[in-house]
């Protein structure tokens, strides 16, 4: 049974039951004959099953199983392990709710109640935001699909965020210090990360082919069990940078350019901790990611009056506005120059 409601904005909304739960379709219009038409036309699809929120109306399990199937076809390692750690959050939030198990069921109320969860275990919201625009993703493809008619994610809003457009980079002294307390089959490791700006990725799965020692460049491309986070690059690589590499290849028979101490393949936490170590013992332990190397190789392409298109480039962005955090170098760098004059 539906019923024809009107807001007090003076809008009109069809109040209904679906499988036993009270919901809400918002009419675009204040008119009360093109409200009942839409109720009309409303009831005949209600009647024929074709309501749009489920013509399939797959448990919620097959969604996530079908949708972490999609990233490994579309997204590269990392972003599949970020992905999956998401779903499972939301997977031990869905634990409080054991009555939902239908992709029909999810609302934007469920959605609040999600934020709140996450609030309570301290997530950041910066953190929460990501995990949202990941579910809103995932039920955008659902809705691709044909699973439902809408996502039942539009409307909910985000949370407010500081602003912080200034990300933390290394100085050149900083960097000097970093170089020197690594050990060596470290210092390859890092010396790359600060002379190309590569994601830890993209370095970890680089092999030996993938480098160009007579046009000095670094391709970053996919290869079988991984893909770039965003698209193929290259990254012209410095005399400096050259030399070490060459020397690398001429003392290892891995395929791998960059592996640990053993010859093997360097596991995927294991640089971050040894960042960790290093920058604790150099006095700058509030370095504890690799992507601030990422921000260091930017940041001071910037400071050397780089365009912005350029870094993009550089970088393997694929918005601009990514690469907009550094705005505020160049306009440093700008104000600075006029006092460079003398007349």
């Amino acid at each position: 049974m539906a019923t024809l409601r009107q807001h007090l904005s003076g809008t009109y909304f069809i109040d209904y039951r679906l499988n036993g739960k009270r919901l809400r379709k918002t009419l675009p219009t204040k008119s009360k004959k093109m409200a009942d038409l839409a109720l009309m036309e409303f009831e005949v699809n209600l009647a024929k099953g074709e309501l749009g929120f489920a013509v399939k109306d797959e448990v919620l399990e097959k969604l996530f199983a079908d949708y972490l199937k999609y990233s490994k076809t579309h997204h590269s390692q990392g972003t599949q392990n970020r992905y999956r750690a998401i779903l499972d959050n939301f997977k031990r939030f869905l634990k409080s709710h054991p009555h939902i198990s239908k992709i029909s069921q999810m609302d934007a109320r469920l959605f609040e109640d999600y934020k709140t969860f996450r609030f309570e275990e301290e997530t950041s919201n910066k953190t929460i935001n990501i995990e949202l625009r990941t579910i809103r993703a995932m039920f955008a493809l659902a809705k691709q699909w044909g699973y439902i008619k809408e996502n039942p994610t539009d409307g909910v809003k985000f949370l407010k965020v500081r602003k912080d457009d200034k990300p933390r980079f290394l100085s050149k002294e900083e960097c000097k210090k970093l170089l020197a307390a690594c050990s060596k089959w470290e210092y390859p490791v890092f010396y790359t990360f600060l002379y190309t700006g590569m994601r830890k990725s993209e370095l970890l799965f680089l092999t030996w082919n993938d480098v160009d020692f007579t046009r000095g460049k670094i391709k970053i491309k996919a290869k079988e069990g991984w893909v770039p986070k965003t698209s193929e690059r290259e990254i012209p690589i410095n005399n400096g940078l050259k030399e070490l590499l060459q020397g690398c290849r001429a003392t290892r028979k891995s395929e791998w350019v960059f592996c640990d101490e053993r010859g093997q393949q360097i596991e995927n936490n294991r640089l971050r901790k040894r960042l960790m170590s290093i920058t604790k013992r150099c006095g700058f332990g509030d370095v504890t990611k690799l992507h601030t190397l990422r921000h260091t190789f930017a940041s001071h392409l910037v400071m050397s009056s780089v365009d912005l298109p350029t870094v993009k480039k550089l970088m393997g962005h694929s918005d601009i506005q990514t690469t907009m955090i550094y705005s505020h170098l160049a306009d440093e760098h700008v104000d600075k120059a006029v006092e460079k004059l003398e007349f």
